[in-house]
């Protein structure tokens, strides 16, 4: 019954993602999204900042997520990662913890990029989460580098310098171990 609980919920969730345009219903694209969007149970939802990376545009959010379903006692993982604009404007969204690894991979990816990724002048790399968060690394030219960012769903780009990039891929190593730390128990 409980496994049953859950897959319904990830399947609504995953029907609500087709017609997600705001920045809430874009996490309901996650198992995390989906099973905080339950109705009738009481969920607890727990988080810890992990850090954050100042931007030109506003300050870059990482948390370590939990949330529990206290009738069932299951629980899952994640990240929350968000952009606080100031005054008031933040953008977030959720990572599920089995997109952790990859979204960790690609940064590494795209911190590193060459130019030889292809064969003509230009060139973008981006890589995006089931709920629409992207790192993204593009270049008009085949010197100078890549200019690398991130955005949240079709928000506009935010600019990233390298030791920015060095700092979300550092925050987000820590993440998972804290994540990893939680679900053995230590």
């Amino acid at each position: 019954m409980k496994k049953l609980k859950i897959a319904s919920a990830v399947v609504a969730g995953a029907l609500f993602c087709f017609a997600a345009t705001a920045q809430d219903t874009n996490s309901l694209c996650t198992a995390i999204g989906a099973f905080e969007a339950q109705a009738d149970v009481i969920l607890v939802k727990g988080f810890g900042n992990v850090g954050t990376v100042p931007l030109d545009a506003g300050t870059l959010l990482i948390r370590c997520k939990e949330t529990q379903d206290l009738s069932t006692g299951t629980k899952l993982y994640g990240l929350a990662v968000g952009l606080d604009m100031g005054q008031g404007g933040e953008l977030r969204t959720l990572v599920d913890d089995d997109e952790v690894d990859s979204l960790l991979s690609a940064v590494d990816y795209l911190m590193k990029i060459k130019d030889t990724v292809t064969s003509l002048p230009g060139y973008e790399a981006l890589f995006t989460t089931k709920a629409g968060f992207r790192v993204i690394a593009h270049s008009d030219r085949k010197e100078g580098g890549a200019n690398t960012y991130v955005q949240f769903y079709d928000s506009p780009r935010t600019r990233i310098s390298p030791v920015q990039m060095t700092q979300l891929y550092n925050l987000i190593s820590i993440a998972k171990k804290n994540i990893e730390a939680l679900k053995s128990g230590k």
